[in-house]
């Protein structure tokens, strides 16, 4: 009877242990709201117009910034895109406790991409100094030792000319980067910072072949290229527009799945977040269905 009634107690015991939490899903919105404001990032004698979103207190404009620090990221646009194609994944960066600068410069048809790489910088270099500016919405806000870079296309490019010549830079992740000039590849062969490069099996516009599986070589460790299954050079945008092509999945489907990676990789990088480490080096991500795995840690 005490054999049963020890067993018993294990049995009930187990029970009432609470299962391991399942770990966020980083592709739906975080639990910030996301408030933006239009600002002039001015740093190191630059002056950049740019957008920013932000965790904060209530959705809108202008609106506080919620209680704590936060990392900061730099996003860069592709060849002739407007911002605002872009909202969608900054805004769920920003939910996910990211404060992201989205410079406005570099727009037209002869952008220069070593200036857009230096805009990105300013824009982040700006924030680090927000912190400490006294009566600046951003005072105390910025976790100035956990900064990032990232873009789509002629951004991404930028994003890793940017961590090439910014050491403050913890790391990067970016949306089909593309050569650029100089030269994207040249500059992940001196970064040290941990890389990862998101691309679409059917981009007809920066192939990964030509584009960021040589960002991907010539980076050391630690690397990571994540390929989204049908996924199109366009579909890294909220809405397509000249020259765009297509691929065997849908927007909406791509926009959900480059958002858990590179949500999940920043969570993990610059927020030390426990919980996203499996979702960047683990099983979960080496056997995602959607988006293959090639990486070195």
């Amino acid at each position: 009877m005490r054999v049963l009634a020890v067993t018993l107690a294990l049995v009930a015991s187990t029970l009432a242990t609470p299962a391991s939490a399942a770990p966020p899903d980083y592709g739906l919105p975080g639990s910030y709201p996301v408030a933006y404001s239009d600002v002039t990032a001015v740093a190191d004698g630059r002056s950049v117009p740019a957008r920013v979103h932000y965790p904060a207190t209530a959705s809108g404009v202008n609106q506080p910034v919620a209680t704590g620090r936060f990392p900061a990221i730099a996003f860069g646009h592709g060849f002739f895109q407007a911002t605002s194609k872009y909202t969608s994944t900054s805004t769920h960066l920003a939910s996910w406790g990211f404060v992201v600068v989205v410079p406005t410069t570099q727009g037209g048809l002869s952008p220069s991409h070593s200036a857009f790489a230096d805009d990105l910088n300013t824009g982040l270099a700006w924030l680090v100094a927000q912190d400490a500016t006294a009566g600046s919405r951003f005072r105390e806000h910025i976790t100035t030792t956990a900064l990032g870079a990232s873009g789509h296309s002629m951004g991404g490019g930028a994003a890793v000319l940017a961590a090439a010549r910014n050491p403050k830079i913890t790391t990067i992740s970016t949306y089909a980067a593309a050569e650029t000039n100089p030269s994207a590849k040249d500059a992940a062969a001196t970064l040290r910072a941990p890389a990862q490069f998101l691309a679409g099996s059917q981009d007809t516009i920066t192939p990964p072949g030509e584009h960021q599986r040589p960002m991907f070589a010539a980076k050391a460790p630690s690397k990571q290229l994540r390929t989204i299954t049908g996924g199109f050079h366009c579909g890294f945008m909220d809405s397509s527009g000249l020259f765009c092509d297509n691929g065997s999945i849908t927007r909406a489907a791509q926009l959900v799945a480059a958002k858990r990676v590179i949500t999940s990789w920043f969570r993990h990088y610059l927020a030390g977040d426990a919980a996203a480490r499996d979702l960047v080096w683990g099983q979960p991500a080496r056997t995602d269905p959607a988006v293959t795995f090639e990486g070195t840690e």
